[in-house]
Formats: C-alpha cells, sequence, structure tokens
C-alpha cells in the first residue's frame, strides 16, 4: 500500500511552492463566478440571471481588484487600474485584440479538450449550447455598454456586431438589403483561415452560428429575425465564409 507524501499547510511551503496555489485561487475564483452565472440563469431564466450579474459582477470585480491592488501594489483610479488609464487609445486597441485573441483561444481549448475525450459530436453539442448562454450575455453586456435603448432595430443591432469581441480578430462587413434588413457577411474568419492554411477542410460552424446569431439579435432587439445565407458545411464563395441576414419585423 503506497503511503501519502507528507503534506505541508501553507506556512511551511516556500514561495515558489506557493506560486502555483496562487494561481489556482484566481482560476477556482472564476470557475466559482460561472458556477454562480449558470446556477442562477438554470433557475430564475436568463433575464434575471443578467439583471443579477450586472450587479455582482460590478462588486465583484471592484472587491477583486481593490484587493489585488493593496496586496501587489498597483494604484487603481477609481474602479479601474491607474496604469490601464495610463495607456493611449493604440495600445488599448492593442489590449483589446489581445483580448479578443485570448477569448478565442478560451473557446477553442475548451472545446478541443472535450473532443479529445468524447469526440467532435459531443464537443458541438456542448459548444452550441454554450452560446445560447454567452451569445445572449454578450449582446446585453454590449447593448449596457453602448447605451441602446430597450428596441433598438437594426441600427442598434449593427452597432453591436461592431463590438464583439469576434469584431477585434475577424474581418466582417454589413450590406443593407432595404429599410427592413441586412446582411453580414464574415470576410475574414480567424478558425476558417487558420485551417485553410493548414490545408483542412472548413470547419462545420454552421449549427452554432444558427444559435450564436439568432440569441445576439434577440438580445439586441427581439423583433430582429436572423436568416442564415451560408455557413459551412454550406459551399460560399471565396469572398466570405459566413453569412446572415437580420429583418425587422414589421408591425
Amino acid at each position: 500500500m503506497s503511503q501519502e507524501p507528507a503534506i505541508k499547510n501553507f506556512e511551511e511551503l516556500t514561495a515558489e511552492e506557493l506560486i502555483p496555489w496562487v494561481m489556482d485561487g484566481l482560476r477556482r475564483t472564476l470557475v466559482h463566478y460561472g458556477c454562480w452565472f449558470r446556477e442562477v440563469e438554470y433557475q430564475l431564466g436568463m433575464s434575471k440571471a443578467m439583471d443579477v450579474e450586472a450587479e455582482a459582477g460590478d462588486a465583484a470585480f471592484s472587491i477583486i481588484l481593490k484587493r489585488l491592488s493593496k496586496v501587489l501594489g498597483f494604484e487603481m483610479d477609481g474602479e479601474v487600474p491607474k496604469a490601464l488609464k495610463s495607456l493611449d487609445k493604440a495600445k488599448l486597441l492593442e489590449l483589446m485584440n489581445a483580448v479578443g485573441i485570448n477569448w478565442l483561444a478560451n473557446d477553442g481549448v475548451w472545446f478541443q479538450a472535450v473532443e479529445k475525450r468524447f469526440g467532435m459530436d459531443t464537443a458541438k453539442r456542448c459548444n452550441d449550447t454554450c452560446w445560447t448562454r454567452f451569445s445572449p450575455y454578450e449582446a446585453l453586456r454590449i447593448k449596457k455598454l453602448l447605451g441602446l435603448s430597450p428596441l433598438p432595430g437594426l441600427e442598434g443591432l449593427k452597432a453591436a456586431l461592431g463590438y464583439r469581441l469576434y469584431a477585434r480578430i475577424n474581418r466582417q462587413t454589413i450590406e443593407d438589403v432595404d429599410e427592413h434588413s441586412f446582411i453580414f457577411r464574415m470576410v475574414d474568419c480567424r478558425v476558417q483561415g487558420a485551417r485553410k492554411r493548414k490545408g483542412l477542410p472548413d470547419y462545420p460552424c454552421k449549427s452554432a452560428g444558427l444559435v450564436e446569431y439568432p440569441y445576439f439579435a434577440e438580445a439586441i432587439d427581439p423583433r430582429i429575425q436572423t436568416e442564415c445565407v451560408g455557413c459551412p458545411p454550406d459551399a460560399h464563395p471565396d469572398a466570405w465564409w459566413c453569412a446572415w441576414k437580420f429583418t425587422l419585423k414589421r408591425a
């Protein structure tokens, strides 16, 4: 029978041994935050979960940053690290790009980890379901930050699409069809472009898009309907990877 190694308490650990515990504490905090949001959404619905998260999220970020600033010695300017406010516009845009790429990488490593253990179908199912929560969450956060009205119409949706995390790392275009509709095209997709450079076929992302885009549009304005023009595995021209038509329902 193997003998368990002697376990030290925190005070007995070396500085080097403490570092992974600090990192893991931050990781557990992030996961616990997500668990709270998921459970409130499950118990009360997305709308109420969003209302609660707006309050809890502001409070949590304030508490976390202020406490870390005291321990790590960085200054705060109100609710924001002073160093962040000292950055110029170019550096802040560069930082937003990095945030977007990190977000996409986070999405990718989760997908790959599930796929490796349980197969592509299960990974796609988890991914598609995840979008039913993240897409409206992102839409409502953007809606709040932009100060959009409850029913901002197609112009509100156009503006919101430009502030998605995807918008910092992919290239997209918008073409008006008429006063009641427009077509959104993903011209340059980081994921699909990488697959193409590796000689791989298109990733069949339509099932996710059929959740992602309608949920986003409806969260911006519930009167907006979404139609898929084309998305892999559909055939598409070289000029774009996927395209979606958004229409404002007439009264």
